[in-house]
């Protein structure tokens, strides 16, 4: 006679390992269903839209410095943007379609620093493209020139190193605000509102430290812009004398 004990021990083993299986993939799941999503973050998570907007915005208004990196459309163009901003003053670069130029601002005295294509553009513009404006634009390229504060672009070419003036516009959102998903910027995790669904713009706010912002895309395909480095100081020092010189005209419009 054929014994089957080994087979009904084996099926028992079988149903028993089946068992502690389905129990071990319940247990995972309930923990997964239970976790919290802002577990060890700064908890802004948790907050209504319009919360997490006050937040940001008074978390960006207590930093003296922020970076600020990416693209931005307005009325006069297109324009791409990598500057480090403080309250009185800022330095970086700025590339639009024509051109790309560096701006240093220390108070109100305003410095632009741009190839001898920047200035050669200028005076073609102008219709007087000349040999001696040829010349002229050498003796300008990688130089620092002082910006007249009643040239017509001096309050445009500012506004790319004011702070409060970028920063009003890139942390408001339109229509009405509402809470978007959870994300990671840079490897930072953050939370999305947005304004309008959408339309009105999208904040991405940290869930890390201080709930900075840290992403912002305009409406409308207004451009995206990234934002970091908030409360890390830099120096704003003057161009040497040797590396400065007078334009001695109207500066180039800046458009694209």
């Amino acid at each position: 006679m054929t014994s089957f004990v080994p087979t009904v021990r084996a099926r028992r083993r079988t149903a028993t390992l089946a068992v502690v299986l389905c129990a071990g993939l319940t247990a995972a799941l309930t923990a997964c269903a239970d976790e919290d999503p802002d577990k060890g973050t700064n908890g802004v998570g948790r907050l209504e839209a319009p919360e997490i907007e006050k937040k940001a915005r008074a978390a960006a208004d207590s930093a003296d410095m922020v970076r600020l990196a990416g693209t931005l459309v307005s009325k006069g163009g297109t324009y791409r943007l990598n500057m480090r901003l403080k309250d009185k003053g800022g330095a970086g670069s700025v590339t639009s379609k024509n051109s790309t130029f560096e701006l240093l601002r220390i108070g109100d005295v305003l410095y632009l620093k741009a190839d001898a294509g920047f200035w050669n553009h200028g005076t073609a513009d102008a219709g007087k493209t000349s040999e001696a404006d040829g010349a002229a634009a050498d003796k300008l390229d990688d130089k620092y020139v002082k910006v007249p504060e009643d040239d017509p672009t001096y309050k445009q070419l500012r506004g790319f190193t004011d702070k409060k003036v970028l920063l009003d516009g890139l942390l408001t959102l339109h229509g009405e605000v509402g809470k978007g998903d959870r994300d990671k910027v840079g490897g930072e995790r953050t939370i999305r509102i947005t304004g309008g669904k959408g339309e009105g713009g999208a904040l991405d706010v940290s869930l890390e430290g201080k709930p900075y912002p840290v992403r912002f895309a305009r409406g409308g395909g207004g451009g995206v812009i990234t934002l970091a480095d908030w409360g890390k100081d830099f120096a704003l020092k003057a161009p040497a004398e040797g590396d400065t010189v007078d334009y001695g005209q109207q500066l180039p419009k800046t458009t694209s």
